[in-house]
């Protein structure tokens, strides 16, 4: 039987964006911040998933050994390190956290049946890397407060109420969204980026977490005057307002995941044929909130 597992390491290193061919003012215009001297670091947090076949004794792979290779080969070598120094492969392509997991899967892909290298450089920020060239996955977590009601417009009080529940009463409830927004693209070969990453921070600031914030959805976004804003429904929102943006940084929209509350969530996954068919959608179907 195919099985999936995940080995979680973990390392502290500091970084710098910094090209040498450019001057400081080029540089400090292209990285912001992350390229003073002489850098900065993080906690890394790093998950490997290995697939194979379960053996005899219940395993994939023998988790101890798998430890053992991940700590010789990355991060023994990574811990308490200046990455741009420590393999010559950052020295070609800056240590990004894409470029920094994708490293780490050829580091990792001779001694082990990989299938993800997932970095966390914090938890707002982190990349996913699948071994398919210079292709990556990155992610941004944010967040904005926002009330709504789930009520159809074309319904009664008492029929909202049989679909909505408590949802649907008349003054609105309020949540604490969290947003993880997921890039898709090609690692610059020098820069290490997918995208502008303070530009993709920006991004999604303007088209999502100012106009959100602090708002009663139905009344202050006019698309929701409407369409009831569900967490389905305002993620699908999210992806259509997102996608041209990020198309102009260079990157496409791969992924939003919208967290309503603890046991809330949904997920919109914006593939052309996906983001095409979405297009259409006025309302997804719900059942009664509890």
């Amino acid at each position: 039987m195919q099985c999936i597992v995940n080995r979680r390491a973990q390392f502290s290193a500091s970084h710098r964006y910094w090209l040498p061919e450019l001057t400081e003012a080029e540089n400090i215009e292209k990285f912001g911040a992350c390229s003073r001297f002489p850098g900065h670091g993080h906690n890394y947090v790093l998950f490997i998933s290995l697939a194979g076949e379960l053996d005899k004794y219940g395993m994939v792979l023998n988790l101890s050994d798998v430890k053992q290779v991940i700590k010789r080969e990355v991060t023994s070598q990574l811990d308490f390190s200046y990455l741009n120094d420590v393999w010559a492969d950052f020295q070609e392509t800056l240590p990004t956290t894409e470029n920094i997991a994708r490293v780490v899967w050829q580091r990792l892909a001779p001694h082990l049946p990989l299938v993800r290298v997932q970095l966390f450089e914090h938890p707002e920020l982190w990349a996913d890397y699948m071994g398919n060239g210079m292709e990556a996955y990155l992610s941004i977590s944010t967040h904005f407060s926002a009330a709504h009601r789930l009520a159809h417009p074309d319904l009664s009080l008492e029929e909202n109420t049989e679909i909505y529940g408590k949802c649907a009463r008349v003054n609105g409830h309020g949540h604490n969204y969290h947003l993880e927004v997921t890039v898709k693209g090609e690692i610059d070969p020098r820069t290490g980026m997918i995208a502008d990453l303070g530009a993709l921070h920006q991004a999604i600031a303007d088209y999502v977490v100012e106009p959100f914030d602090h708002t009663f959805l139905n009344k202050d976004i006019a698309f929701f005057a409407e369409v009831v804003p569900t967490a389905e429904n305002i993620a699908l929102y999210i992806s259509n307002v997102l996608r041209s943006p990020i198309q102009e940084l260079g990157a496409k929209l791969y992924k939003v995941k919208l967290i309503e509350s603890p046991n809330n969530s949904c997920e919109i996954y914006t593939t052309e044929s996906e983001l095409n068919s979405a297009s259409t959608v006025k309302t997804a179907p719900v059942l009664a909130r509890v």
